[in-house]
């Protein structure tokens, strides 16, 4: 990897390890509904100029359908579960167990789309699934004020983002990237509208919390998008996925230094046996041993 893509992926794993960050200090302010609304109203703001200029619109209309259905379980609904969930954890676990993702995305693919799985990745979803119960074990109360459900909502996310994956792998190979960022974001802007203005908070958020809705749409998704897409376009998807390895550092880092929050022994156990999973399911781990 040429020292240019190698800054790509550490900003890309910056801002999306970041993302936790500001969605857990403006959720509270804004509401999970409203918050997501803005994040992708601001990225849709800023990649459709970008989808006029390269001539692609007419692309997203001849696939808007199948466009759809990969933006509202590629960002709006688990980009309101996970704002809802940062409600009640940290930022830093929030993004450790988001770190699940490749391990949902091969296993609906072994069951939707019969992706064959070697002893390797098998091994590494079985891993992986632990290290997500042995996070969520000491914390799984589903009591009133209890963060049980958090937990399942960031589940529900990784299975979206899973689906997600493998339904873009079916329907939308070939289709440019740029017309599958773009048309997400502004999918999910029109569907979480009137939810937005139903929820949308009586007292107006302070400025800093405007300032992190600002940052999440513009550099945690448009710009993140655009490093995203432009990585796999130069070193491949399957070297672009281990960024996936680097979010959960970034995660908890920021979470750490700007919201105090502390880093315990079983985030740092489990997060080493989710990610160790997700190494083993997703052949990475595999591919970097025999180089």
């Amino acid at each position: 990897m040429k020292p240019r893509d190698l800054a790509d992926l550490v900003l890309l794993a910056a801002l999306w390890g970041g993302s936790f960050l500001f969605m857990r200090y403006a959720a509270p302010a804004f509401g999970a509904l409203p918050l997501m609304w803005l994040r992708v109203a601001i990225a849709t703001a800023c990649l459709l100029p970008v989808l006029v200029l390269r001539g692609q619109v007419g692309a997203l209309r001849e696939r808007i359908g199948v466009v759809t259905v990969m933006g509202l379980f590629n960002s709006a609904i688990p980009f309101v579960l996970i704002a809802w969930a940062t409600l009640s954890i940290t930022a830093g676990l929030a993004s450790i167990l988001n770190a699940a993702v490749p391990i949902m995305t091969a296993l609906i693919g072994a069951v939707w789309l019969r992706d064959r799985l070697g002893a390797g990745r098998v091994a590494g979803l079985v891993i992986g699934m632990a290290g997500v119960v042995l996070l969520a074990a000491d914390k799984a109360d589903f009591k009133p004020g209890g963060s049980g459900w958090a937990l399942l909502a960031m589940v529900g996310a990784t299975l979206c983002y899973g689906f997600a994956a493998n339904f873009t792998k079916r329907h939308l190979t070939g289709v440019p990237p740029m017309v599958n960022a773009a048309g997400s974001q502004i999918v999910s802007a029109v569907a979480l509208t009137p939810f937005a203005l139903w929820t949308w908070p009586a007292q107006t958020p302070a400025p800093l919390a405007w300032a992190a809705a600002a940052v999440l749409g513009v550099g945690c998704t448009a710009i993140a998008y655009v490093l995203f897409f432009r990585l796999i376009e130069r070193v491949g998807a399957s070297r672009a996925v281990t960024v996936t390895f680097l979010v959960p550092v970034f995660g908890t880092l920021w979470g750490a230094l700007f919201l105090g929050e502390s880093v315990t022994g079983s985030m740092l156990l489990g997060g080493a046996v989710v990610l160790l999973g997700t190494g083993l399911s997703t052949g990475v781990i595999r591919r970097t041993s025999n180089h």
